[in-house]
Order: C-alpha cells, then sequence, then structure tokens
C-alpha cells in the first residue's frame, strides 16, 4: 500500500482546492496535539499485568470498565446508555465454551485410518457429543448464488475456510455465515481446513482458549473444529482427491458435494458458561439534540490469561490489540470534551463506545446493532480505531471502507488538511467484515475505520504473523506510537466535522 506514494500525491494535488476550507476552519478552534506520551500513558495501563489481558467475564473485565467509565466521567462525559437504570455499562448475555477434551478416529474401506489427532482442534456445544459418519466436501459450502450447495441434515460437513470465489459472483457469505448457515441447515459438524498461511501453533492455541457465542445468537453444530492441512489431505486421498483438484473443483460454479468414503467418530467434552459482559458506553452531549449522532468505537477486549501455568509469560496483553485503539478513543474524548467545556460545544451527540468480545467475532458490536442505545439512523457516522500502533508517524492513511458509504471524500479532505497523506487504493478493504464497524455497516450505518496503520501491508503482516494474539504483544520502548498519535489527532478532526450540522448533513441511514 505504500507503493500508492505517486497516487497519494495526486490525490493530494487533486484535493488541495476543496480541503483548504476544510483547513481553514479547523485552523480557528484546534486544540493542542495529542501526543505519544499521552497514548502510551493509557496503554501502559490497559496492557498491564495487572488487567490479566482483558477477557470478558473476568477480573480483568471488571478493571477494565471502571478504567474506561472513570477516565470519560473524569473528562466530563456523560452515561451513553440512556437508561438511567444501567449507566455506562450495555450488558451483552455470552455463552462461552472451552473444550477440555476430544477423540478422532477414522476408517476407510475397512481400515483404520491414521490421523495426527494433534492436526485437529475440535468442539462441542454440550458438556458432551459424539458424531459419527461420512463426511461430505462441500467446497465453499455455497452455490455462485450464495445459497447452500448440499443437504447437510445430519451430516459431517469438510468445508474450505477460503473465501468463495466464483466468476461473476457478487459478494458471498464470508467464514462465519457459512458455518452458520450449515449449522442452520441441520449439519452435526462441521470442520474446516485451516486458513491458508495461519500458524497451526498458533491456531491450535486460540481454539483451545475456547469460542463466544451471543446468547441470542447460540446456535450451531453439535461439533465445530478445524483440520490441519495433512489430516485435510488424508481424507481427501481416501476419494483419490488432492488437495489443489479439491480447492480447484470447488471453485466451479457447476461443483457438486462429494462424500469421502470415510467414517469419521468425533468427541468432544467442553466446559460451558453463560454470563453477560459489557460494552461501555460514554456521551459528549451536543448542543443540538435531534440532529443526529457520531459513535467511535474500539474493542477493549483481549484474550486474558492465554497460555498454561507452565508458560513463563501467561498473559496475552494485546497491548497493540486493542489497548492502542482504546487510548485514541480515551485522548479524543478528552479533547472533544475539553473543547466543548471551553465553550466549542459540538453540535451533535458523540458516543464513545468500548465494546467486548471483538476477538470472539465482534459480538458486543453485534450485540450494539441490534441494540442500539440511539436510533441507528440517527447515528451518521460510526468511525472504529483498531490495532493503530503499526504506523510510525507521517503514515499515509488507509480506509478500511473505502467506496463502500460515500465518505472517502471527506475523511481525504480532513486527513489532507491536518497534513497527512491519503492512500487512495482499496488494499485496506480486506478487514472490512474482520472489524467491529462491520456490524454497523451490516444494519445500514456509514461505517469507515482510517488510521494509518493499514496503509503499509507488509507492516501489518509483519505484526499479525508475529506477535498478533500472543503474550509477545506487549507495550515496549519500541512500540511505534507516532501513528497511534497522528491518527488520534485525525479522529479529533473527524469528530468535530462529522459533528458539525452544517459541514455534514446527510440524508438518514440505518434500519
Amino acid at each position: 500500500m505504500i507503493t500508492c506514494i505517486r497516487r497519494c500525491a495526486l490525490s493530494v494535488l487533486a484535493l488541495a482546492a476543496v480541503a483548504s476550507p476544510v483547513a481553514a476552519a479547523m485552523a480557528q478552534d484546534r486544540p493542542a496535539p495529542i501526543s505519544e506520551s499521552e497514548v502510551r500513558s493509557h496503554i501502559a495501563v490497559l496492557a498491564s499485568d495487572e488487567f490479566e489481558g482483558r477477557a470478558p467475564g473476568t477480573a480483568g473485565e471488571t478493571r477494565t470498565l471502571d478504567y474506561l467509565a472513570k477516565t470519560w466521567a473524569s473528562y466530563g462525559l456523560v452515561s451513553g446508555t440512556n437508561d438511567t437504570t444501567r449507566p455506562w455499562f450495555q450488558p451483552v448475555p455470552l455463552v462461552e465454551r472451552k473444550p477440555y477434551g476430544q477423540a478422532v478416529s477414522a476408517v476407510a474401506r475397512g481400515k483404520a485410518l491414521a490421523l495426527k489427532e494433534d492436526g485437529v482442534v475440535l468442539a462441542g456445544r454440550n458438556p458432551t457429543d459424539r458424531v459419527t459418519g461420512e463426511p461430505v466436501f462441500v467446497g465453499f459450502g455455497v452455490k455462485a448464488d450464495g445459497t447452500l450447495n448440499a443437504d447437510v441434515q445430519g451430516r459431517v460437513v469438510l468445508m474450505l475456510s477460503a473465501e468463495p470465489k466464483f466468476a461473476g459472483a457478487a459478494k458471498l457469505p464470508n467464514l462465519r455465515d457459512r458455518q452458520k448457515m450449515l449449522a442452520d441447515a441441520g449439519a452435526a459438524a462441521v470442520l474446516i481446513t485451516a486458513p491458508e498461511g495461519a500458524s497451526w501453533g498458533a491456531l491450535r492455541a486460540q481454539l483451545a482458549n475456547g469460542s463466544m457465542r451471543l446468547a441470542s445468537d447460540d446456535k450451531g453444530a453439535k461439533i465445530g473444529g478445524v483440520l490441519r492441512g495433512d489430516v485435510t489431505q488424508a481424507l481427501m486421498r481416501a476419494a483419490r482427491l488432492s488437495p489443489d483438484d479439491a480447492i480447484a473443483s470447488a471453485q466451479d460454479a457447476a461443483f457438486a458435494p462429494i462424500i469421502l468414503p470415510v467414517t469419521l467418530d468425533l468427541a468432544t467434552s467442553a466446559l460451558v458458561r453463560a454470563f453477560a459482559s459489557h460494552n461501555v458506553i460514554g456521551k459528549l452531549p451536543g448542543a443540538r439534540p435531534g440532529s443526529g449522532a457520531v459513535i467511535v468505537l474500539g474493542h477493549w477486549d483481549h484474550f486474558g490469561i492465554c497460555r498454561s501455568e507452565e508458560a513463563e509469560d501467561r498473559i496475552c496483553n494485546g497491548a497493540v490489540d486493542n489497548a492502542s485503539g482504546m487510548a485514541v478513543l480515551l485522548t479524543v474524548a478528552e479533547r472533544l470534551a475539553r473543547s466543548a467545556g471551553a465553550g466549542a460545544p459540538l453540535d451533535r451527540d458523540v458516543y464513545f463506545m468500548g465494546t467486548t468480545a471483538e476477538e470472539r467475532g465482534l459480538l458486543g458490536a453485534y450485540h450494539f446493532a441490534d441494540n442500539p442505545v440511539v436510533p441507528l439512523d440517527q447515528i451518521l457516522v460510526a468511525l472504529n480505531i483498531d490495532t493503530v500502533a503499526i504506523a510510525p508517524k507521517g503514515a499515509p492513511v488507509a480506509l478500511v471502507g473505502r467506496g463502500e458509504n460515500g465518505l472517502d471524500e471527506i475523511v481525504d479532505q480532513v486527513a489532507i488538511a491536518a497534513g497527512r497523506t491519503v492512500d487512495s487504493d482499496t488494499e485496506a478493504n480486506a478487514f472490512i467484515r474482520r472489524q467491529d464497524g462491520w456490524a454497523l455497516a451490516a444494519k445500514g450505518v456509514k461505517s469507515i475505520m482510517a488510521g494509518g496503520s493499514f496503509s503499509d501491508m507488509a507492516l501489518l503482516q509483519a505484526f499479525l504473523t508475529t506477535v498478533y494474539h500472543q503474550p509477545d504483544d506487549e507495550l515496549t520502548d519500541a512500540t511505534p506510537l507516532g501513528g497511534a498519535a497522528d491518527d488520534a489527532n485525525l479522529h479529533v478532526d473527524l469528530v468535530r466535522h462529522f459533528a458539525d450540522e452544517a459541514k455534514y448533513n446527510p440524508a438518514p441511514t440505518g434500519d
């Protein structure tokens, strides 16, 4: 994405004329820039061992919510739940499952088929589950029109985890949605291939940490699982298929599911816990009630105590993902509240929300989208902030959501007026469905994620393939915070623009 420098320069020249009025308006009442040290101070607290990795439903959640709410309140924000019986915290009912035992065996043509059990990770819905049967390979699980491609009632299903690609097809269901579709159609077990390029050790450790679902959407197959490449190959060979042939056939619009001549016997045991986690929501009241709202959000959660007692470092602290994003939310709220307190209130209400269980499937954001504290058609813009402590100072601004909702030109103008360059390609859109803004965008709310971390894919991938979701995601002297401070200041400007009724007055959106 940094290769767009020439395009970015042209974008700067093309937008200079329209950006100059924005720059002039911003210069009239610009707060002092947010510093790296301010961002660092909040990350140091949220990513400390005292907060135990901020897992939902733990003491770490309690400390995190307390810190966020009290800090926002100290700046002058009020509760944003709009519910006097539940100030600050929106309950999010969840169901957690932690696997603690599994057994896998296979028979092909009357003979035992050796499968390496460490190449299979299973998770059951109930304290104990067992499923047997011949697996049906369904390719991507869907046809070019997005509907299921097989009758899976009572079946063991094997599906590719890669995103489906059919010539001429529109957007198709993502992996999470395809798994849900198969479960809703009655599949007894849904097994997927390990995502290409993923570290099996890291994936296995993450899956062993358990899963969560919204209690309102607690549906699924009896058993779910992920297969390492060698296990998938062993099953495919039983049907005289190579993995390459299987993938190639699955990409054909005329693909027909294949029954693999293997009898699988899958058994699981799990700990099942229902509990309430929370989104934390603060509000900076605007001067013109009824003029709409802007929401700035990021997820506060991470993976908590994520390693066994024998490990030297047991805590996944989540400094970059996403204590850095929450630090930006805190500093942006402070600057805007300070301006409002000095007699320069914004027109619109601005909500600041820390969501729970993003790491488990955007659950807190989905719950908010289904149970908004303000009607969705009154939310004019949602700005999501996630994983910002990656890029150096001066990184170009990339958009997750470019070309999706008509916000590009405005964000580009504000960024250029603030002295930033713009990354105008759409590479960052690969992350659209992997961030909390998607839960709102799916409901029709204009949502975007803007910042430097997604402008350099090589730099981002270096993080994602090393310390991401590992105990090594800790705050150090080497953690790059120049880009995070830049993005914090950018969001001050973005919120001020979108919360100004004269500058931004779009048609209503949302359900």
